[in-house]
């Protein structure tokens, strides 16, 4: 028996957003730091908690995607700083609605569906082809957006034909 698997490793692409914050907690934490040493000691405590909040966000700002596809199974785990991994998402193909691309003709009644929950796993690159898979999360509808290459596209769209459009 084969099994049908495919990995592949998407970097999110760094946003001014992810720049503000990483620089500005470590500005902060040495302002108070300074602040601390020279002008009251009790500035230290928010030195040591600035210092625990950079610990806990600053990995998440150098994000990659790892997907895994094996037997209409697809896993999203998360890597953080290329150190951390943490499963995001595990998603059934063969349970899901629809999947093709995030601007495909298909795909219009969804977007237009301001209350559905959007989780984006991928690099956030509007030029680079992306995917969004319609499907429940508990009660609710949920629209994944990843960015296979061509290659896992296929393997996805052979394991359920019905549901995956790569026009």
């Amino acid at each position: 028996m084969s099994d049908l698997y495919y990995e592949l490793l998407v970097k999110k692409e760094t946003t001014a957003k992810d720049k503000l914050t990483k620089y500005g907690l470590i500005v902060l934490t040495v302002l108070a730091v300074v602040a601390g040493l020279f002008i009251t000691p009790l500035l230290l405590l928010a030195a040591i908690a600035l210092g625990i909040a950079c610990y806990f966000i600053i990995p998440k700002t150098d994000l990659e995607y790892e997907y895994l596809f094996v037997n209409g199974e697809l896993d999203i785990d998360m890597v953080m700083s290329k150190s951390k991994r943490k499963k995001a998402k595990s998603v059934d193909i063969t349970q899901a609605d629809l999947i093709a691309p995030v601007n495909s003709h298909r795909m219009d009644y969804y977007n237009g569906n301001q209350k559905m929950k959007t989780l984006d796993y991928s690099s956030g690159n509007p030029d680079h082809k992306r995917f969004a898979i319609i499907t429940r999360d508990g009660t609710e509808s949920c629209r994944i957006i990843i960015e296979p290459d061509e290659k896992m596209a296929e393997s996805i769209k052979n394991s359920a034909p019905s549901k995956v459009f790569l026009d």
